[in-house]
């Protein structure tokens, strides 16, 4: 599976990754919405499972991914500061959205 970080959203991913509550966790790509041809998605702190695929980023990030959702597959996570702050997180391969 593949996942793609840019530059500003690696950043705030290690800061999360460096609080107290992320001790022991890794970054975890997850579905919050699902519209037929397209998927609505955030990101959390979680623990690899066994249906999860560690995927290595570009960044020193690794990523967990479930292997059973294939709108997780080639996601690109960003991070922009305008025209609001916060993660903005698409799948070119499976129609575009954000949360």
């Amino acid at each position: 599976m593949n996942c793609k970080i840019n530059r500003n959203a690696a950043k705030q991913i290690k800061k999360m990754l460096e609080s107290e509550e992320a001790e022991g966790k890794m970054i975890r790509v997850i579905i919050t919405e699902m519209h037929g041809d397209h998927a609505h998605y955030d990101l959390a702190l979680d623990t690899p499972t066994e249906h999860d695929e560690i995927v290595k980023t570009d960044k020193d990030i690794d990523v967990l991914l479930d292997t059973r959702e294939e709108f997780l597959d080639g996601v690109w996570i960003q991070y922009f500061h305008v025209p609001q702050e916060g993660f903005v997180i698409t799948n070119s391969q499976k129609g575009h959205h954000h949360h």
